[in-house]
This record gives C-alpha cells, sequence and structure tokens, in this order.
C-alpha cells in the first residue's frame, strides 16, 4: 500500500484512496482542508486512522515540497501504477510563481487519464490539468479571483467561477479555500456515506455541505478586461470596496498617470475609472442583497457608499427601484419556484 502511514498496517482495501500530486508552493490551505476531510472520514471512531479512505503524496523522491507558506509536505509515494487510485488530486499554487511539476509526475498524470482514473484540480490546479491538455472537452471551475488568468492564457476554454466546484465525467475542479473541504466532503459522500461526509466538516467547524453549485463567497466578477492595467486597477477597488479609492489614489497606486489610466479605461470598458468602481461596488451590493440578510445600512458601509441613503439612490438609478424591493423580488420569485 502507498505512503509511509500504511507500514504495518494490515486492514481492507479502503473505499476512497487519493493521490496529491503538490506543485511547488502549492496552497497549504487547500491541501489541508482536502485532506482533513479525509482524515476525520476515515476512521469509524475519533482516533484518525486511514482505514476506510487512504491517501498519498506522490512525488519523485522524498525532497519536501514547499508550499506558498513555507511550510515544506515530504511525498511519501513513488509515481508509480495510478490505477491503484480511485482520484489524482492536484493542489496548485501561486499564479506567475515558477510551479512545474517533476517530468515523472507529469507523467503520472497522463498515465491517470489515460486509465480512466479521475482527475482533480483544486485551487490552480485546474491550471496545471489545462496546461497538460488534460482538461480539453471539460468544464473547469477556478476561483474568481483567477478567472481573468485563466481566461487569458487558455482562450479556447471559459472557467467557471460562480459556483464552488465542478464534476464533468471524470474531471473535477474548485475554486480552492473552502471549497476544497466541501469537493472531498463530495466524494466521501459518494464512496464512504454522507454521515461520513456530514461528521468530517462538522468536526473542521464547517456549518453544512455544500454542493457544486453553491456560489462562490468571493467578489462578483462585473467587469473583466484583457487590458492587464485595467485588470489591476479593478483588483484594486475589488480589494477596497469600504473605501473605494480616488482615481488620483489609484493611479498612484499602480505607478502611472490618472490621464493614463482614465484612457485606458475608455478603451478597455468604455467606462471612466470612478464609473467602474460604482459598478463593482454596486455588483458587491446586490450579491450581499441575495445571499446574506444584511440591513442596506450594513450593506453601504461595506460596499463603501457614504450611507444607506446614498446607497438606495445610486441603487435606484441603475436598477429603478430601492434594494429592499429589488431583495423582495428575489424571495417572491424564489418562493414561486419552491410551489411551482
Amino acid at each position: 500500500m502507498p505512503g509511509s502511514f500504511m507500514v504495518g498496517m494490515q486492514s481492507p482495501r479502503p473505499r476512497l484512496n487519493i493521490a496529491f500530486v503538490l506543485a511547488r508552493r502549492f496552497t497549504l490551505s487547500a491541501y489541508a482542508n482536502f485532506v482533513d476531510v479525509l482524515r476525520l472520514a476515515a476512521d469509524e471512531g475519533d482516533r484518525s486512522r486511514p482505514i476506510l479512505c487512504r491517501w498519498a503524496v506522490i512525488g519523485p523522491d522524498r525532497t519536501p515540497i514547499p508550499s506558498s507558506c513555507g511550510t515544506r509536505v515530504e511525498p511519501d509515494a513513488r509515481p508509480e501504477d495510478p490505477a491503484q487510485y480511485d482520484y489524482v488530486v492536484v493542489i496548485g499554487g501561486l499564479i506567475g510563481a515558477v510551479q512545474p511539476l517533476a517530468p515523472e509526475l507529469t507523467a503520472f498524470l497522463h498515465r491517470a487519464a489515460a486509465a480512466g482514473v479521475p482527475l482533480a484540480g483544486i485551487c490552480t490546479g485546474a491550471f496545471i490539468l489545462a496546461r497538460e491538455g488534460l482538461m480539453k472537452g471539460h468544464r473547469c471551475c477556478v476561483s474568481w479571483f483567477h478567472h481573468d488568468d485563466f481566461t487569458a492564457e487558455f482562450q479556447d476554454m471559459q472557467p467557471v467561477s460562480d459556483q464552488i466546484f465542478v464534476v464533468d465525467g471524470n474531471r473535477l475542479s474548485c475554486s480552492g479555500g473552502v471549497s476544497a473541504a466541501h469537493l472531498a466532503a463530495f466524494l466521501v459522500d459518494r464512496h464512504i456515506g454522507r454521515a461520513a461526509a456530514r461528521k468530517s466538516l462538522a468536526i473542521m467547524m464547517i456549518d453544512s455541505q455544500q454542493g457544486a453549485s453553491h456560489p462562490q463567497p468571493g467578489l462578483p466578477l462585473e467587469l473583466s478586461t484583457d487590458d492587464s492595467l485595467v485588470r489591476r486597477a479593478l483588483l484594486a477597488m475589488q480589494q477596497r470596496l469600504d473605501s473605494p479609492p480616488t482615481v488620483a489614489a489609484l493611479a498612484e497606486l499602480l505607478g502611472v498617470g490618472r490621464r493614463k489610466l482614465e484612457r485606458h479605461f475608455s478603451r478597455a470598458l468604455g467606462l471612466s475609472p470612478a464609473e467602474a468602481c460604482v459598478r463593482i461596488r454596486l455588483a458587491q451590493a446586490r450579491m450581499l442583497l441575495e445571499r446574506t440578510d444584511r440591513t442596506v445600512t450594513q450593506i453601504a458601509d461595506e460596499t463603501g457608499f457614504c450611507d444607506a441613503s446614498h446607497l438606495i439612490r445610486i441603487f435606484r438609478e441603475v436598477e429603478g427601484q430601492t434594494p429592499e424591493r429589488w431583495r423582495q423580488g428575489l424571495a417572491g420569485l424564489a418562493a414561486a419556484q419552491e410551489t411551482a
């Protein structure tokens, strides 16, 4: 059996057996969330014994693999026969960082695909699978945060960035973070049982199991562009929703002149930076109205409007109704669909 934790153990074949392929500078939280769901579901008691499911970190040797935060994980199985695993899970790392896989690991992924072993891309692991041509013909989930990075690199693919994970045949992908726990729980539910999945999430203080279509909790993708300067500016706006920067402050932050920034916005989006900022903040306000029970006053504060009156005025100009009336309309539509 793979993995040093199997030494000396005599137990039946697990119901769920997973191989992890970690990119250099992989995201530790994505790996930890995924593997902890397995750990907590693996034992019928509470001793985390790998009985019902097992896992191994694959590597050409035992050289520790550094995560993006510096913590290192030592591989415990070689890239031999992928058919012994039920899934091969690839955990990606920082965008722009050098994170190539060893040739032995890319060969392992291709052998797994050829053998029909399902492949999963976690966080930016979807990028790695796509670069290897292993996501062709499949839907692919990436974080809203990396949506534009993905479309810029893979122009023939349209990623899913409005839900937490995607299962498309023998390809799985998720946006990272806590969604890795939900994807792992989906697999535990499928192979071991719903009670085991719920047990894992409960111990991890995750309220309930979420399905694939559950929306990502991040910021909405209101605007997108191929212009790198405008993309950086939009990201800076998204990260400062509660205190939106002036155009002058934004230009200074990006190291360009105000007029240059305005020209780029006009060409890329047909909007001024200030108009784009309002669009982004309104998109966030709509998301909070739809998904939370926060008051209009609270939402105004979180999205950088002066007060509730300011948000109501701008919202009415765009949507033709107040935020509360818009929210009530959504609730009424949902109720009608449930009774249909």
